[in-house]
């Protein structure tokens, strides 16, 4: 008989085979994603209005971070569109996409459902409502150009404290109270947006703020946001990839937990804090962008298996590389205008979604 270990028990020789095989499977994916990212990057830049080749963008980055004091060979013009339009908005939709995506594992092993994304806990209905506050009636405007994302952030943070605090009052936080608190957040928040929409005198600001809650990277700029987004979210992946193995044993279930040693109410406390900074950060920077915490996570799991350490950091490379090219495909497909990348996502998300209903049919 297999002996037990803190975590379960030790595996036979036929289950370290199969571990043996995961784990080439997990490299092989992290480090082909990997590639794939970096690659996405340059190629996405390439695309847009001016098409540029992948060697001029190689260049200019190359230029830029090797602090090139010279003057550069090429024209201004391209250099401005790749190094301060393109490439900070690509280097955000990484960043947005990983965040989601991450989040999403985080959030499906915390409640235990999975059908579980970002959206469940109110955090994007908060932040919504603080964009619209801001976009509408001037709040923060004291920020200057940072009011919308600094309203938002704090929206998001107000909401993830709200939904905290109602599943504490009513007892131990469990993965149903946070459930519930989220989705009764999540409506009420959703119905203060629609209510500040109807309350403005202003069809133009009105306009601005149902664009902002489908999703746009439209803001991205070098500077302090892009700064943190980066930091929180890269982050946000690290303190999950540690946390693995707490993350496995939530997923089987809290009386599991408590055996391994994990107490579920501490660590849903910590992951309820943690996904809150992150997906307020990004959805500040971002916008209101739906299915990408839903499908991903599902994805990673087919790739490497449901070991969280594992499926998050190729939840998070597959994640990021999806948001960048649904948003190169939001920038191109109606030239020169913009559609809110949130279209893109739920194209892709919601026939994801119907697939995964008819398999739990299949399966119930």
């Amino acid at each position: 008989m297999p002996s037990v270990t803190k975590y379960g028990t030790n595996p036979t020789p036929i289950d370290e085979l199969g571990q043996r095989a995961l784990r080439r499977r997990g490299r092989f994916w992290i480090g082909g994603l990997s590639l794939a990212l970096a690659a996405t990057v340059v190629l996405a830049v390439c695309v847009g209005a001016v098409g540029l080749p992948p060697s001029a963008v190689v260049r200019v980055i190359g230029h830029h971070l090797a602090g090139t004091p010279a003057e550069p060979s090429w024209p201004l013009s391209q250099d401005a569109i790749v190094w301060r339009v393109r490439l900070p908005r690509v280097l955000l939709g990484a960043a947005v996409g990983a965040a989601l995506a991450v989040c999403g594992v985080a959030l499906q092993a915390m409640v235990r459902n999975l059908l579980a994304d970002p959206y469940l806990l109110g955090i994007t209905s908060g932040a919504s409502t603080g964009a619209a506050a801001a976009i509408l009636f001037g709040f923060g405007a004291g920020l200057g150009e940072h009011a919308l994302p600094a309203s938002a952030f704090l929206g998001a943070l107000a909401a993830s404290a709200a939904v905290f605090v109602i599943a504490r009052a009513a007892g131990r936080i469990t993965s149903l109270r946070l459930l519930m608190a989220g989705v009764a957040v999540g409506y009420a928040l959703y119905a203060t947006t629609g209510f500040l929409i109807f309350a403005s005198d202003s069809a133009e600001g009105s306009r601005s703020v149902l664009f902002w809650l489908l999703g746009s990277l439209g803001l991205a700029r070098w500077g302090v946001p892009l700064t943190s987004v980066l930091v929180i979210v890269c982050g946000t992946v690290a303190a999950l990839t540690l946390w693995s193995r707490h993350l496995d044993a939530l997923a089987i279930g809290d009386e599991t937990a408590h055996t391994l040693g994990v107490s579920p109410t501490r660590l849903r406390v910590r992951l309820l804090c943690l996904v809150s900074l992150c997906v307020g950060a990004v959805v500040a920077a971002s916008g209101g962008i739906g299915f990408v915490g839903l499908v991903i996570p599902h994805l990673a799991r087919r790739l490497v298996g449901a070991a969280h350490h594992r499926a998050v950091p190729v939840a998070a490379l597959t994640g990021a590389v999806f948001l960048v090219w649904a948003d190169v495909l939001a920038r191109v497909l109606l030239l020169p205008r913009e559609l809110p990348i949130g279209i893109i996502t739920a194209i892709v998300g919601a026939p994801f979604l119907l697939v995964l209903v008819k398999r739990f049919h299949t399966t119930a």
